[in-house]
């Protein structure tokens, strides 16, 4: 078994939105033989992008998993492959597929280079530590410059990039690479092969010196990591073989000390074969990651998987998805043990049993049925009853934990309402359904005025939501106008005592506290609760009743009704009646007390700011640094790239609903935008004065 986890993949594909990541994996399902059709983006007919959305607006939303193999050196291997989301509002999809990842294809636009969500999902893949290779993709585009990508990673993402190949020509001229290990070109016909035939030639005279300037420092930078390799160049540069280079760059890759960077032209067809080979080459197998950490949620100890069949079962759910034919299935990173379809597993967060009934090698949206899942792969898993994002699934004889996700807060608020009475008791599935499968998204109802308000990530992100709700549940709604997430703070402490009595015949209610409250510490958010109370004042079953009264108020804050963002609470003395104290009145008495000090203090709103990013003609900069002025924008910098000017600034949510369609106006269609979430800052007083009266009023919703 472990043998054959040795020739095992497991990679996602991520990049900034258009850099063509759909493409390319089309691409490697063609060359792999799991497709007999390239299906294109822009056409609508890309495999892997399913969802009637992303084939009508040429976008990923959900990450895909396929599974396919290649032939590497006369071996081949097994590549499970999930194609990610690009746009920003879709990030927690990204975030999800990388914590179950061993290794990932960074996409570049050969044009764009590192673009705002290239810098996020770096950060990601940097906070799961997963190792990387690079490729430089639309080197057929106007304005590719392969070496300005380089030192563009170099910098912007603090990474150590070295080039594996380097390009034969650029922008029409593009027609191959040459491969730095092996010292060769390798050139693509343009023929109805679709990209399937290529040469394996002598380097043209014209490229020599550069190719061996780049192989120069390919070898220093492989002799740098490994002392027999720079004993070896010292001694003679040429005595470096390609199998030398080929085992230097992996263990360096997976150790995350180089970044290996190759390029081509995935459109057109060209130097994505070399790029299933250095995923085979170059990235980790499961057995290179190593063991998998948890936690014994019994013995509360730290316990180690190996990725190895005969282990005990460890599998993590990363996402939750609605299929119409089979329903909700679960996709799952198998890191140790066998998962067999009928197979009672253990959930530690439920710390209930569930029934896995159907096991399925996915590939997009088609599902292969299998009757088990070893260690080391990735399956979906149907007839599970209460699983979340982020579960353990494991044996029950040997439970384990694996660190759940952390997922990002929602930004943006709108309400709505089903057109018809009869959509009424059907849109509470709906968007049960949708929540489950995606952790950004959030529902509540408004309890002054009874409306269902929905939040996510972003306008598009509430937008799609919205769309699958009427095409999958057959659901129209009314929405209103969207509504930012706003957050409450209060800035000083106070000490306040709060006595809660009640009698009303028979047992009544009493409970009194002395707490002080005040911003939590550094770092912290939510409730930090601390027990100062002496021995015996208030007996210890009440503590956690004040410290659950706390949470529950904190939803709703005393100047607008916005959520509080953190809040330190010590409780420090209080009194109790042995007849009529409970737990619920210790809840009410925390309650009361949160209204009433927190009056007391100055509170203040906070908005989401998000950082913007334009890229526009040079003759449009005026105008758009004006605009940005007019939304409270605060600009942090411009830069050139690649004949455009890149204008980076930061700005209130609030001012940026329909920026797109502004921003297409002032520039007559040619600048283009990302934006993503920031930070929360305090408002300004004038603003948020009008910003409290209208939260006192009721959100009107129109139709749509």
């Amino acid at each position: 078994m472990k043998e054959s986890l040795k020739y095992t993949r497991n990679i996602g594909i991520m990049a900034h939105i258009d850099a063509g990541k759909t493409t390319t994996t089309e691409r490697i399902l063609y060359y792999s033989g799991i497709t007999h059709r390239m299906g294109e983006v822009h056409d609508g007919a890309a495999q892997m992008d399913w969802m009637v959305q992303e084939q009508e607006r040429g976008i990923t939303i959900t990450s895909a998993a396929t599974t396919t193999f290649w032939k590497f050196k006369d071996q081949e291997y097994k590549i499970n492959i999930i194609d990610t989301p690009g746009h920003v509002d879709f990030t927690v999809e990204v975030e999800r597929s990388l914590r179950v990842l061993d290794g990932a294809v960074a996409l570049f636009c050969a044009v764009g280079g590192v673009e705002p969500q290239s810098e996020t999902v770096w950060r990601q893949a940097d906070r799961y530590h997963v190792p990387r290779i690079a490729f430089v993709n639309k080197m057929d585009r106007k304005g590719a410059d392969f070496f300005s990508v380089v030192n563009q990673i170099r910098k912007k993402l603090n990474a150590n990039p070295v080039p594996v190949q380097i390009p034969i020509g650029s922008e029409d001229s593009f027609v191959g690479v040459i491969d730095l290990i092996e010292n060769k070109a390798i050139v693509w016909q343009d023929d109805e092969t679709l990209g399937i035939n290529y040469e394996l030639t002598d380097i043209p005279e014209e490229l020599k010196q550069e190719a061996e300037e780049w192989r120069g420092k390919l070898v220093e930078a492989a002799a740098e990591i490994d002392d027999s390799v720079l004993e070896r160049y010292l001694e003679d540069p040429h005595s470096i073989t390609a199998e030398d280079l080929i085992t230097v760059i992996r263990k360096s890759t997976n150790e995350r000390t180089i970044v290996p960077v190759l390029c081509g032209a995935a459109f057109r067809n060209k130097g994505v074969q070399r790029l299933l080979d250095s995923i085979a080459g170059f990235l980790p197998s499961p057995l290179d990651i190593g063991p998998v950490k948890g936690v014994n949620p019994y013995a509360n100890n730290e316990t180690l998987r190996e990725p190895d069949s005969s282990e005990p079962l460890t599998a993590l759910a990363f996402k939750i998805a609605t299929d119409p034919f089979v329903g909700r299935l679960a996709f799952l990173r198998i890191y140790s043990g066998v998962l067999e379809a009928g197979e009672l597993v253990y959930n530690p967060r439920t710390k209930k049993k569930e029934r896995i009934t159907r096991l399925y090698q996915m590939h997009a949206n088609k599902q292969n049925p299998k009757k088990k899942i070893e260690a080391g792969d990735i399956c979906a898993a149907v007839g599970f009853k209460d699983l979340k994002t982020g579960d353990t699934l494991c044996d029950p004889r040997k439970p384990i934990s694996l660190e759940s996700m952390e997922f990002p807060e929602p930004v943006i608020g709108v309400a709505i309402e089903p057109r018809t009475q009869a959509d009424v008791d059907k849109l509470g599935i709906a968007l049960g359904k949708l929540a489950e499968e995606d952790p950004t998204f959030q529902v509540k109802v408004d309890e002054e005025s009874g409306q269902t308000v929905i939040s996510g990530m972003g306008e598009l992100h509430l937008e799609i939501l919205l769309d699958r709700m009427k095409r999958e549940f057959g659901i129209a709604c009314s929405q209103g106008t969207p509504q930012v997430a706003y957050k409450e703070a209060i800035k000083g402490s106070v000490e306040h005592r709060e006595l809660f009595r009640k009698q009303t015949g028979g047992k009544g209610k009493f409970a009194e506290i002395l707490v002080e409250i005040s911003p939590a510490d550094k770092n912290v958010k939510g409730l930090q609760f601390e027990n100062h109370v002496k021995s015996g004042n208030i007996p210890k079953e009440f503590i956690p009743s004040v410290e659950k009264g706390f949470v529950l108020a904190m939803q709703n804050g005393v100047l607008a009704g916005y959520p509080l963002v953190n809040l330190k609470v010590i409780l420090k003395d209080g009194s109790y009646h042995p007849v009529d104290s409970d737990t619920l009145s210790f809840e009410i008495a925390a309650k009361m007390a949160f209204r009433n000090a927190c009056k007391k203090v100055t509170s203040v709103l906070l908005e989401p700011i998000m950082a913007a990013e334009v890229v526009t003609p040079e003759e449009y900069m005026g105008d758009i640094i004006s605009d940005f002025n007019k939304r409270r924008g605060k600009v942090e910098g411009m830069e050139s790239k690649a004949g455009s000017r890149v204008i980076k600034a930061k700005v209130p949510l609030a001012e940026k609903f329909g920026y797109v369609t502004v921003l297409r106006t002032l520039t007559s269609g040619r600048a283009t935008s990302t934006m993503e979430f920031s930070h929360y800052e305090e408002v300004p007083p004038e603003i948020s004065k009008k910003i409290i009266e209208i939260s006192k009023g009721i959100i009107r919703v129109t139709e749509v």
